[in-house]
């Protein structure tokens, strides 16, 4: 069986990680008077945004997902696991690293705040989940793509049930991967449900990817997908609603970003898999690959992870719209220029892991 390439997942990926660069460099540093929807160029501007997260999980459930099922086909898989199992942890503690306030160490003080479940740490968590999934379904594809599906859906339509969740009886380190009382930017809920949709997608591809019809196919089916979500789920699920009569239908209905969403996801994904023979281009490639340095990076230039020295405190608020766009521009620039040539955090750290499990292996045969 040949071996087929997906670029458009590299391309989504780049896409994504330079949508992130810009918002969170506008939501950082623009004067408050601008933010305000009378203005139509910020009005588009949030609407983009606001796609950026849910495809971000989506893509790492469905390159994920779908690199393990071709792991399996390869005889890999057992390795696969593994190496899924140890990023996992390694995106979560390095999401703990960047919001540790290392100045705070030497006065012994280093409070809770650190502890907020950002991006790193609820993908990370996500991986884990979609493993620990597919090894309770008996490593079945079709059980586990099912499943998957019916996650997803789930997890979207009780969004109600945990939107204002608040959890007093456990430690404040897992709880917050379930509440953002206490200033976590992501929860594992609704978040795994785009991870979940991104690994049901990996099936599909696993199973058909190379049936000739197959890109004509998705490309058509996730367009028509999208399109429904956006203009026509919240309609649906007032249908759902009237024929089961379930309450919680009609909450969600009343409050319906999560399938919007999904479909915003599904039409750049339709969008770029289209194009994806004109923008397989080596640099977007390679942007789409560095994605995890290119978030450290940004995250300490932007938010001072280590020195507490960012742009939101040496700049703060203060940007008039032309200057954003500008800054926004040069951010992109110098992040991308410092993650391609000089940071290989990647490597770094697999390095470190791999050189541990080798001290730990010969302490053992010792």
């Amino acid at each position: 069986m040949k071996q087929t390439r997906l670029y458009f997942i590299d391309i989504v990926r780049a896409i994504a990680i330079l949508m992130m660069l810009q918002g969170h460099f506008v939501d950082t540093l623009l004067d408050p008077q601008f933010r305000n929807d009378d203005y139509t160029a910020f009005r588009i501007w949030s609407y983009f945004r606001g796609i950026t997260a849910p495809t971000f999980f989506t893509i790492s459930g469905l390159i994920f997902t779908y690199l393990m099922l071709k792991a399996k086909q390869k005889g890999e898989l057992n390795f696969r696991i593994k190496k899924g199992i140890i990023r996992g942890f390694m995106l979560i503690g390095i999401g703990y690293l960047l919001r540790i306030p290392l100045f705070q160490i030497f006065y012994g003080d280093l409070g809770t705040a650190w502890l907020a479940v950002d991006v790193l740490q609820c993908i990370g968590l996500s991986l884990i989940m979609v493993v620990l999934l597919y090894v309770f379904t008996f490593k079945k594809t079709l059980i586990f793509s099912i499943l998957l599906f019916i996650l997803g859906t789930v997890i979207f339509i009780t969004e109600p049930w945990y939107r204002n969740l608040e959890i007093n009886n456990l430690p404040i380190a897992i709880a917050n991967y379930m509440t953002k009382t206490n200033k976590s930017v992501f929860t594992i809920l609704p978040w795994f449900g785009y991870v979940a949709y991104g690994g049901f997608l990996a099936t599909i591809f696993y199973k058909y990817l190379e049936r000739n019809t197959f890109k004509k196919t998705v490309i058509t089916s996730l367009f028509i997908i999208g399109f429904f979500l956006i203009n026509h789920s919240t309609s649906f699920l007032y249908f759902l609603h009237r024929i089961t009569d379930l309450e919680i239908i009609k909450l969600s209905a009343g409050f319906n970003y999560l399938f919007k969403r999904l479909g915003d996801v599904f039409m750049l994904f339709a969008l770029f898999y289209l194009l994806e023979a004109y923008l397989k281009h080596s640099l977007i490639l390679k942007i789409g690959q560095k994605t995890l340095s290119i978030y450290v990076i940004h995250f300490i230039i932007i938010y001072g992870s280590f020195t507490g020295l960012g742009l939101n405190r040496l700049i703060g608020k203060t940007l008039q719209p032309w200057e954003a766009v500008i800054g926004a521009l040069s951010f992109w620039l110098v992040v991308c220029v410092i993650a391609l040539n000089y940071v290989k955090t990647n490597q770094f750290i697999y390095g470190k892991i791999n050189r541990l499990f080798g001290k730990m292996r010969e302490s053992k045969e010792d």
